[in-house]
């Protein structure tokens, strides 16, 4: 785009608006129905501006030694602030963005464009089935980032999801989701319980107050059969303009005690946020 215009849409699950940045030339914050959804600056795409962006952030520059190339699947594209990333600072990754709303994918396209060379695919369809058919052992990292609205939906949150997405992981392959929770924080217990049940190592990067259920908001989940390198997250995670901490080990299966694994039968969606939460004015 030439001149810095807000531009709103119908898309297929409501109202998309791209609000220019005054303070960076060309950067731009989508919103959906009045929520934040993304936050892009054409100019600079490891500028992150969310606080959980900036957490999958960490985990993506810690799995493995720094501008080595990644097979990454990314469920949820949003205005795709990630792939971008992944793109600048990981030249020759290969991937993949399953977007279910094929009117943002289109206002993306048009007015976001991805460089020709960034080397990023981008599917219209539903996150679970699309990732059913992907093949065994193929994608290094699996970025889980499914909102309908400012909700998870239900049907990617069971174990038998996690379960493909074990199926999809190579060996020591890592999985990191943005999640979304409050007090008393059930779903989040359950998200971890969920992939404890699976994965050899999981942990959480939250602020302490969203942890202690003060606050509603975002929580990174990040599991693997690997050694996470928590030390790492956790020193990345001090960092920031909103410090967070990693819970893992011990501490994180007391958080989690108690709480059950989620099946396709019983699943349900994230809590929605309180009035206000996550709305921009």
């Amino acid at each position: 785009m030439n001149e810095a215009i807000p531009v709103t849409r119908t898309v297929d699950w409501g109202t998309a608006k791209l609000l220019p940045d005054v303070d960076r030339p060309h950067a731009w914050l989508l919103t959906m129905n009045d929520s934040p959804q993304s936050y892009v600056d054409l100019d600079d795409p490891t500028y992150l501006e969310f606080e959980y962006a900036q957490r999958l952030a960490h985990v993506l520059d810690a799995v493995t030694e720094e501008d080595k190339p990644l097979d990454v699947l990314h469920l949820g594209g949003g205005a795709l602030t990630l792939p971008r990333y992944v793109a600048a600072t990981r030249p020759g990754s290969r991937q993949c963005v399953v977007e279910g709303d094929r009117g943002l994918t289109e206002l993306v396209a048009e007015c976001l464009p991805l460089p020709a060379s960034a080397g990023i695919e981008v599917r219209v369809g539903d996150a679970r089935e699309e990732l059913a058919r992907i093949p065994d052992a193929s994608v290094d990292v699996i970025v889980g980032d499914v909102f309908g609205g400012s909700q998870v939906p239900a049907h990617v949150t069971s174990v038998e999801y996690a379960g493909e997405v074990a199926r999809v992981l190579r060996r020591n392959g890592v999985y990191a989701a943005n999640l979304a929770d409050g007090a008393p924080l059930t779903f989040l217990k359950s998200q971890v319980a969920t992939y404890a049940s699976l994965f050899d190592e999981v942990c959480v990067i939250a602020e302490p107050s969203m942890l202690r259920g003060r606050r509603f908001g975002n929580a990174v989940l990040v599991a693997s059969d690997a050694e996470l390198p928590v030390d790492v997250l956790a020193r990345k995670a001090a960092g920031d303009a909103f410090p967070a901490r990693v819970e893992h080990g011990q501490a994180l299966r007391r958080f989690a005690a108690g709480a059950p694994v989620v099946r396709d039968t019983d699943a349900v969606g994230s809590p929605e946020p309180p009035g206000g939460a996550f709305r921009v004015g």
